[in-house]
């Protein structure tokens, strides 16, 4: 009989399976073991940072969802702080028309004076802006705009109509004053224009096309400040007088002129006038008078329902050929002073019959329309000089303007 050998358990094959099974359980404990913490802890920050994440990614996300935060520019934040102070200034005034059956070049020549021609008088509607500067019912606008006016509306961006009176205007100047009697009357804030920049915003804001727009709320456009102290040649723009002008490519239309041009802080720094077109619209050429010009001008027309004449006291002629030969000179820019009024301001600064007036406040003049010009503005009370020449010599004078009087 054989013998069939039995393995021995205690042999070193038997004790390197039972290690490797044992080996295997271990690794499979330890790896859920990893597992069920890893997903406990879940996606937190390091360990030792336990700072909350910055409330700034809250705010970002908010104003992302928050369209509206972006879409209030200055621009915007200026018409509605000035808006409801625009006005529409609706007028009515009277002309004579004078007509005849046969008014054409053919029959005119042969009729003209066997059949008498008719006259006969018609209203003629207008319309401009303005804006309320005090609440006590004045609003400000052109003299342009109300010239010759018999009937005045002034109709609120609310859409109140009250009736207005001129209480003041000055063509020159091209301002005027028109009062109303209401409550509760919004007022324009009024800036200074002496500070502005080339190139910074400008909103001009009115009622452009009153008769086609059926609606009270002023028209808003904006550009920039295209340039400061441009003056005016005489007769380009009316009767009025324009010196240190701002201009503004801001669209000015018809109906625009009386209303407030606009910085963007939202103070008003000019009142829009004119605009230089060949089409008769908008050519991004446009103009308004400096408001620190029109406060002096207004606070004279309400204190005195006009703006005072001021009085120099002194009498003078253009420099013409005959009289730069007997002179002795070739330069024919300036005055020669012809009178001096006793106890007149120019008396009292020490001019003399004979001088030669050169410049005034600095500009230089060549005749009495060029003088006058450079006095423009200047009110009584104010100090101005003039650089004379006598005898050869160049002298400065100091006058201060009395009121001019009738």
């Amino acid at each position: 009989m054989s013998l069939v050998e039995a393995p021995n358990p205690g042999s070193p094959r038997s004790g390197s399976r039972s290690m490797w099974l044992w080996g295997v359980v271990c690794g499979f404990l330890l790896l859920g073991a990893l597992i069920l913490g890893a997903s406990s802890l879940g996606p937190s920050a390091p360990r030792g940072d336990l700072r909350p994440a910055p409330a700034v990614a809250q705010d970002a996300s908010a104003s992302s969802r928050d369209p509206s935060a972006s879409r209030r520019t200055a621009i915007v934040a200026a018409a509605q702080r000035v808006g409801p102070s625009v006005v529409t200034i609706s007028v009515v005034s009277t002309r004579t028309v004078q007509s005849s059956p046969f008014s054409n070049e053919f029959f005119d020549p042969f009729f003209r004076d066997m059949i008498p021609s008719y006259r006969y008088r018609e209203q003629i509607p207008s319309m401009g802006s303005g804006f309320i500067i005090s609440s006590k019912g004045y609003v400000l606008t052109n003299e342009h705009v109300v010239h010759g006016a018999e009937k005045i509306t002034v109709i609120l961006a609310d859409g109140r109509s009250f009736t207005g009176k001129v209480l003041g205007s000055h063509p020159q100047y091209d301002v005027a004053i028109v009062k109303i009697e209401g409550d509760r009357l919004p007022v324009a804030p009024l800036g200074t224009s002496n500070d502005l920049l080339i190139g910074e915003w400008a909103i001009a804001i009115g009622n452009p096309f009153g008769f086609l727009l059926n609606d009270t709320q002023p028209t808003v456009t904006a550009g920039v400040i295209s340039a400061t102290r441009r003056d005016i040649k005489a007769g380009s723009a009316g009767e009025g007088i324009y010196k240190n002008m701002i201009q503004t490519d801001a669209a000015i239309n018809p109906g625009n002129s009386g209303g407030p041009l606009v910085n963007a802080n939202g103070d008003v720094i000019g009142v829009n006038t004119f605009i230089f077109t060949k089409s008769g619209g908008s050519e991004g050429i446009g103009f308004a008078i400096p408001i620190d010009a029109v406060k002096r001008v207004v606070d004279e027309l309400i204190r005195y329902g006009r703006v005072r004449n001021v009085w120099i006291g002194v009498g003078t002629w253009d420099i013409t050929p005959y009289l730069a030969e007997r002179l002795g000179t070739k330069d024919r820019n300036g005055l020669y002073v012809a009178s001096v009024e006793k106890g007149s301001p120019a008396d009292k600064a020490g001019a003399k019959v004979g001088d030669i007036i050169r410049r005034v406040n600095g500009t230089s003049i060549g005749d009495v329309n060029e003088a006058y010009r450079a006095l423009f503005g200047a009110n009584v009370g104010d100090t101005i000089t003039l650089t004379v020449e006598r005898d050869g010599k160049t002298s400065t004078l100091k006058l201060t303007l009395e009121e001019l009087q009738e």
